[in-house]
């Protein structure tokens, strides 16, 4: 089904919600002391990861690579997996050490609740029949759960928090790794209200992404801590032994 012309409105107004924010909120010092060509190939390597990303699931249609590129059907989750990863192997190939993921948190979370109206009017994403009130009728005549706008309120509640984390202080260095797996609980949690199949060991594809996505973070974020706290030692020793009398 091609996208409606609501789809691809939000879609747009999601991209410029994306770069007004960036604009708008304070870049994280480690991000300004790159240079043009350094932010530039972060920028596509993360664009390029999140496009392939989101239509991986939808190689196995058989159908050839370019039908299945302009068609329509990609997913945020894989998408932000690709993302994500793209940056990292990027910044190993250009040899950048400094964290950049704070300056694209709250951006991240405010375009994704925005796109996420687009699916909601595309009558994409949605979840099972539902008898609650808030079931909606997508056409099809059964009410089911508009996880849409769910997921949208989940965005605009990490936004809020990632805003207030920012206002603190807290967690310099981190706050996307916090959003990416705290979206990772949510879909998890979310898939018993989407009509996916179960695929490995009772949990859907999704899950079982979403799964291995959050350990992947945790990892990462339990190693940055180590490494820092170890780098903090040595200093300490360093600072010792050059001030130590002889």
């Amino acid at each position: 089904m091609l996208p409606r012309p609501y789809y691809t409105l939000f879609m747009l107004l999601s991209l410029a919600v994306f770069l007004a924010a960036r604009q708008l909120l304070p870049k994280s010092r480690a991000l300004a002391r790159l240079t043009w060509r350094q932010r530039t190939m972060l920028a596509l390597a993360g664009f390029i990861g999140g496009a392939f990303g989101a239509k991986l699931p939808f190689l196995d249609t058989g159908d050839g690579w370019m039908v299945i590129w302009f068609r329509d059907g990609k997913t945020i989750t894989t998408g932000l997996v690709g993302a994500y990863l793209g940056v990292e192997l990027a910044k190993l190939a250009l040899n950048i050490r400094v964290k950049t993921g704070d300056s694209f948190a709250i951006p991240l979370a405010l375009a994704l609740a925005v796109g996420r109206w687009g699916c909601f009017f595309n009558g994409c994403c949605a979840g099972v029949p539902t008898d609650l009130p808030s079931g909606f009728d997508f056409g099809d005549g059964v009410p089911r759960h508009p996880t849409q706008i769910y997921e949208c309120a989940f965005h605009l509640g990490m936004a809020i928090v990632l805003a207030a984390l920012m206002g603190r202080g807290s967690l310099v260095d981190h706050r996307l790794k916090l959003y990416l797996i705290a979206y990772c609980g949510y879909r998890f949690v979310t898939e018993m209200i989407r009509p996916e199949p179960a695929a490995l060991l009772g949990i859907t594809f999704y899950q079982a992404i979403v799964v291995l996505f959050a350990a992947a973070l945790v990892v990462q974020w339990s190693w940055e801590i180590s490494s820092r706290k170890g780098a903090k030692a040595q200093s300490g020793v360093l600072i010792d032994i050059v001030e130590r009398p002889a």
